[in-house]
């Protein structure tokens, strides 16, 4: 399979002289389509600094990122954020809906961006039932509950049928049980549609067995393939 993903000695620092912090160091990996991999590390450890290179949220000291084969630091800030609403979907840890806008409304944000409506409305429809929120489709945001609004989050993360979707912690704000069922719902939708899922967590607990797992210490990529083998890393 051809990779949808490639970093290739990926290295950021920040500041200078005796302030100058490296927060990633030569990192190299690659991703193929459908993958479901976690990025796992403690705080500072440069995880969060991948994930906003990996979506062209930041740009590397050095180093490079390939999303579909396109050296995306080439890009211009022009073509950012056009490239980066087509080619990815986002998953915060708050899922950052609009509350006056309904589920539905929020969903086809990313598409309304974009301006290629076409579809759009059915694809919305067709997602919020398949993450299990039909019920809630014309309810405004802050009138469902933790859970739905991150099941309403993937919604949109996925309605542009982007390449990569990258999610930060989309569990940090939520009790164990509903966790487990966001992860179960996000590793379903994976499957089902062969989307790619790139997660940055510390609890690798509550997604069991991922295609990879990329461990991040001191900015340097170490990769181990099931959290079992997290302890060794650590």
């Amino acid at each position: 399979m051809a990779s949808v993903l490639e970093v290739n000695n990926l290295t950021k620092i920040y500041g200078s002289d005796e302030n100058r912090v490296k927060a990633l160091d030569d990192a190299s990996f690659s991703i193929e389509k459908g993958e479901f991999v976690l990025i796992v590390g403690s705080s500072g450890s440069g995880k969060s600094t991948l994930l906003n290179m990996i979506g062209l949220l930041d740009r590397p000291t050095k180093g490079k990122v390939f999303i579909d084969g396109i050296d995306t630091t080439k890009l211009g800030d022009n073509n950012i954020s056009s490239f980066r609403n087509r080619k990815l979907g986002f998953i915060f840890q708050s899922s950052n809906l609009l509350s006056d806008l309904t589920v539905l409304e929020n969903v086809l944000l990313p598409r309304q961006i974009g301006g290629t409506n076409g579809s759009a409305e059915k694809d919305a429809r067709e997602l919020i039932k398949a993450v299990g929120l039909e019920p809630q489709m014309n309810k405004r945001a802050n009138k469902i509950s933790g859970g739905q609004t991150q099941r309403a989050a993937i919604a949109r993360g996925l309605i542009n049928h982007p390449t990569i979707v990258l999610a930060d912690e989309p569990t940090g704000n939520l009790d164990s049980v509903t966790s487990e069922m966001i992860v179960q719902l996000m590793k379903s939708m994976a499957k089902k549609l062969n989307q790619t899922f790139i997660v940055v967590t510390h609890e690798p607990k509550y997604f069991g067995v991922v295609d990879k797992i990329i461990t991040i210490k001191d900015g340097r990529i170490f990769e181990a393939e099931q959290p079992s083998e997290l302890e060794v890393i650590a």
